[in-house]
């Protein structure tokens, strides 16, 4: 099934060379969690802070087993800090 998939901000460098910008079309396996897809493009755990799924937020310890859907758009946001 594919899904879309967006890094945000110093998550990008993690993205394949063929993106466009910071978003890539995905073929992923059904029965894929956000959890796969982390591991998949090794980010690391403690840069996921933000994630969301067609716009909602999915917590922490929701994300190993939160199923991901044909269509659906998994956007992931490192931690920002500023003032």
């Amino acid at each position: 099934m594919q899904i879309r998939f967006k890094l945000f901000a110093s998550l990008t460098d993690y993205l394949p060379p063929e993106r466009r910008g910071n978003v890539v079309e995905l073929e992923i396996p059904p029965e894929s969690t956000v959890d796969d897809l982390v591991a998949r493009f090794n980010l690391p755990r403690a840069h996921v802070h933000l994630v969301l799924i067609n716009g909602v937020y999915v917590p922490p310890a929701e994300r190993a087993v939160r199923l991901l859907q044909a269509g659906d758009v998994l956007a992931i946001w490192p931690p920002v800090a500023g003032g």
